[in-house]
This record gives structure tokens, C-alpha cells and sequence, in this order.
């Protein structure tokens, strides 16, 4: 069975949203070599539509030859989970209900990646469907914006299997579910 596994950029006080505006200061070789090495894991990657919309807005426009992450994302089987989304425009994009998750799952194939998409990350991890979560916590407090967690995630017991702290504080943290 698949593995999904989901990483993302998180401030110390919990934030996710807009990492763009907070975390590029702390970004290094180590983080570079982390982020790398967990997008090499995936054959797929899955979004919300949030971020695939931001995506898509970027990654198509990028040099590969200059951004080698660009034709990483560019050329990856991509799913989106969405009720709105009719038709992505991005190559090699799958619009998928939440329902069809597990069974991408038990798909032959490679482990699923996500980047971003805290609401799907959430929902995933709530219903036992995320195996892995990868938090690059940052040794900053952001004070707004969306966070990680919330209420109606509920109670998730999980374990940490690996930790590392990068030379800029951060803390490079993989946990799963017990």
C-alpha cells in the first residue's frame, strides 16, 4: 500500500498559512536537503485545491533548467481534491473527491506526497489516511494566519520517528500516527 506523506513549513506558535512571507529567511542547505529528499519519495503528489490553485499559478512558469523543483512539480502525476475544480489546467492533474483518497492508497505505485494543504493535511490525519507528517518548525512566532491544528481535528496521537535541528533553529520533525 501507498504511503501519503505531508510536509510543510510551520511557525512555532502553529502557523501554516502564507509561509511565503516568514520562512525564507531560515531556509539553508539542511532545509534544502530535507524538502528535497521528501519530495524524491514521491511518484504523486496530492493537493487541496487552495494549493493547487497556487501553485498552478506558479510552478508552469518556472525554468526548469534554473529551478530544478520546477520540473519536479511540473512533471509529477498531481491530484487535487476538490468539489469546485472542473478542470485543472496544469499538466498532468486528476481531480479527485475526498472519498477516492484511500483508494489511491492501495494503488500499485510509489508513495504520495503533499506540500501545503493544511485543511486536507488535517482531515487526512483525523480519518487515519496520513501515514506521514514532516514539520519544518520554524523558531519564529508568526502572532495570524491559518494554523496547523484545530478544533475539529480532534485527538490524534502520533510518535516522533525523526529529528534534526538545522543550524538556523529550525527543527525538522517526522512523526506517525500511533
Amino acid at each position: 500500500m501507498r504511503k501519503i506523506i505531508a510536509g510543510l513549513f510551520v511557525s512555532l506558535d502553529g502557523v501554516v498559512e502564507a509561509p511565503q512571507t516568514w520562512h525564507f529567511p531560515y531556509y539553508d542547505e539542511d532545509m534544502g536537503r530535507s524538502v528535497g529528499a521528501l519530495m524524491d519519495r514521491g511518484e504523486a503528489l496530492l493537493l487541496g485545491r487552495s494549493t493547487y490553485e497556487e501553485f498552478a499559478a506558479h510552478w508552469p512558469h518556472q525554468n526548469p533548467d534554473e529551478d530544478p523543483m520546477a520540473k519536479l512539480l511540473n512533471d509529477i502525476p498531481k491530484y487535487v481534491v476538490s468539489t469546485t475544480l472542473a478542470d485543472p489546467a496544469w499538466h498532468n492533474t486528476t481531480v479527485v473527491g475526498y472519498d477516492q483518497v484511500a483508494a489511491l492508497k492501495r494503488e500499485p505505485g510509489g508513495d504520495i506526497g503533499m506540500s501545503g494543504s493544511p485543511a486536507l493535511v488535517r482531515s487526512l490525519l483525523r480519518d487515519g489516511l496520513l501515514d506521514e507528517l514532516h514539520l519544518l518548525v520554524h523558531p519564529l512566532v508568526v502572532g495570524g494566519g491559518q494554523k496547523l491544528f484545530d478544533d475539529a481535528t480532534g485527538r490524534v496521537p502520533l510518535r516522533l520517528t525523526s529529528s534534526t535541528t538545522f543550524g538556523t533553529g529550525v527543527l525538522d520533525l517526522t512523526y506517525e500516527r500511533v
